[in-house]
């Protein structure tokens, strides 16, 4: 006769579980998995350059607001410069109406960042004469989308494979150096 223990799986799956989040301390307890209106997924969030060159990129799951996600990637961007301290303030930001929130436009302007990004309909500056929207510059926003579209092109990032969000992250990552190189190269023979 067998005995079995019933405290004994317990214990070895709650190793396990305590295991991989030891290994994986940046990974997030969902995995960047999540619901949201587009449906069950990941939420890339990219900052690009006006040349189309990707910054850097987070991901979240799907029901997080972009906005959240705004100030953590713009303290993490710091370019090169030939002379002096890395660049880490853009002049001009451009997001889209689910940036738009007296915080996040507080924010760039603390920083001296212009935000170019539309009012929501219900908002009182939208109807307000005196506010000024530059539509010539937000048209440059689709910049982003296409960045996106094409770091979407790539299989991976398409169709996510990966189940750790840090590993995802890592493929997207690679997506970005992928298509940096190729903005580089494009007009070397």
């Amino acid at each position: 006769m067998h005995r079995r223990h019933v405290g004994a799986g317990n214990s070895v799956r709650s190793r396990r579980i305590k295991k991989g989040v030891v290994s994986h301390p940046e990974e997030p307890s969902d995995h960047g998995l999540g619901r949201s209106r587009g449906g069950f997924g990941t939420k890339i969030h990219l900052l690009v350059e006006g040349n189309g060159t990707p910054l850097e990129a987070e991901v979240t799951a799907g029901q997080v607001h972009d906005s959240k996600r705004l100030e953590p990637i713009l303290k993490k961007v710091h370019i090169k410069q030939k002379r002096g301290r890395p660049k880490s303030r853009p002049k001009r930001l451009a997001g889209d109406k689910g940036y738009s929130s007296e915080t996040i436009r507080g924010f760039l302007k603390d920083r001296g960042i212009e935000p170019i990004i539309p009012h929501k309909d219900n908002e009182k500056a939208r109807h307000d004469p005196e506010v000024k929207f530059d539509k010539d510059t937000y048209k440059r926003r689709s910049i982003v989308e296409q960045c996106i579209g094409w770091l979407k092109e790539c299989r991976r990032i398409g169709t996510r494979f990966e189940k750790l969000a840090i590993n995802f992250l890592a493929m997207i990552k690679l997506a970005m150096i992928k298509r940096a190189l190729r903005l580089v190269f494009s007009n070397s023979a």
